[in-house]
């Protein structure tokens, strides 16, 4: 290979511009021309693309968001649109691609291999939803955002005397939900992957209640219901009042952690070394401490398993 390209696709997390600023820099070094493509997919139909020079991605690494921009696109979705898709690349004369992104992303990029253009993919969601790694880019860092909302509502929670639930994302995984809710000390968690009734969150509530709690934390997970939802169900049921803070793309922003600027540093680059490997259907990932590359297909057999383990300890400890 002598040209690749590098592009973000679906919703945006923090560290992605770190893996932007890895792929370029190493493909630079590696002897690459590479090129960035700008909003996703439809950018790549639309012909988006420019080329990267070292400067181009300085002073990236600590921003949010991804400095390539992001945008849906339903005429990927389709065969003629991927064909145009292919058409930019050759006339671009760009012969792989790395994608940054999500479940979504990444099978964009399995139609792209299927069609003759060698792909790879880096995870970065903070739903920490792809499997096969055990992180994903951008997880850490919203994690921590969520937990630093928790300690400070809890502290007006506390001052009131109320019980706040408080939605976090997550519409088909739970991990945000559980590792905040095991952090922040909430007394109980709803994720999509464990079913929860009404009935024994309401007796978890008036047993607290009981024992002299004063305040209580409800975590929920969109994909399980709206926060909204559940403070008039407890109300309507139990006579339960509540306070509800929906924390919203405040979840997607901000400074990447330490930890996301290390993993999509080494992400980025191992794709660019798999691309000049000659490999193409390959997911990036990190397991048990180590960095990963694997077959892309592996991501989309099955669904990532939730640690269930953490999901009951945190009802231990909330008792």
């Amino acid at each position: 290979m002598v040209k690749i390209a590098v592009l973000t696709s679906g919703g945006d997390a923090p560290g992605m511009n770190a893996a932007v600023r890895a792929v370029v820099r190493k493909a630079i070094y590696e002897g690459f021309e590479v090129a960035g493509i700008y909003n996703g997919y439809q950018g790549l139909i639309d012909g988006k693309i420019e080329k990267m020079e070292l400067g181009t991605v300085g002073d990236i690494i600590h921003r949010g968001g991804t400095m390539l921009r992001s945008a849906r696109c339903p005429e990927f979705l389709v065969p003629e649109g991927r064909k145009k898709a292919v058409e930019q690349l050759k006339k671009h004369q760009i012969e792989g691609i790395v994608v940054i992104g999500g479940d979504g992303s990444f099978r964009g990029a399995h139609e792209l291999t299927k069609l003759g253009i060698p792909c790879v993919c880096v995870p970065a969601t903070i739903d920490n939803d792809i499997k096969g790694t055990d992180f994903t880019i951008g997880f850490d860092t919203a994690l921590n955002t969520v937990i630093d909302a928790i300690d400070k509502i809890r502290d007006t929670a506390s001052s009131h005397e109320r019980t706040f639930i408080i939605e976090v994302m997550g519409r088909d995984a739970g991990d945000l939900a559980l590792w905040a809710g095991l952090a922040g000390g909430a007394e109980t968690i709803l994720i999509p992957e464990e079913k929860s009734e009404i009935p024994d969150i309401i007796e978890r509530l008036e047993s607290g209640a009981v024992r002299g709690k004063k305040h209580s934390i409800i975590i929920v997970a969109e994909g399980v219901m709206s926060a909204n939802d559940l403070a008039t169900v407890l109300e309507i049921q139990a006579n339960i009042e509540t306070r509800v803070s929906v924390l919203g793309h405040i979840q997607r922003g901000g400074s990447p952690s330490g930890r996301d600027r290390v993993i999509a540093s080494q992400f980025g680059a191992r794709a660019v070394e798999v691309l000049k490997e000659g490999r193409g259907g390959v997911a990036i990932g990190i397991q048990n401490h180590k960095l990963v590359d694997y077959d892309l297909q592996c991501v989309f057999e099955g669904s990532e398993k939730l640690d269930v383990s953490m999901y009951h300890l945190s009802k231990q400890l909330s008792i």
